[in-house]
């Protein structure tokens, strides 16, 4: 399980774009988007961080950090 911040998460489509953009790179990766926190969760492997990043990044939003 990866937990990420996100900037620039403001509301339902944001979080479908990155469900989206997430799912095009990953397929079959669950992903789950906390509009009110700004974390998105997926259960792609630690070694995926780096495309959930990419993929998070190219939709338009800013990737800050592991999420607590």
């Amino acid at each position: 399980m990866m937990k990420l911040a996100v900037s620039g998460i403001t509301c339902g489509g944001c979080a479908a774009a990155i469900e989206r953009a997430i799912g095009a790179t990953l397929p079959g990766a669950r992903v789950e988007v906390d509009v009110m926190k700004g974390v998105v969760t997926t259960d792609a492997a630690s070694a995926q961080r780096d495309q959930v990043k990419t993929a998070i990044e190219d939709a338009g939003f800013i990737v800050t950090g592991e999420a607590a």
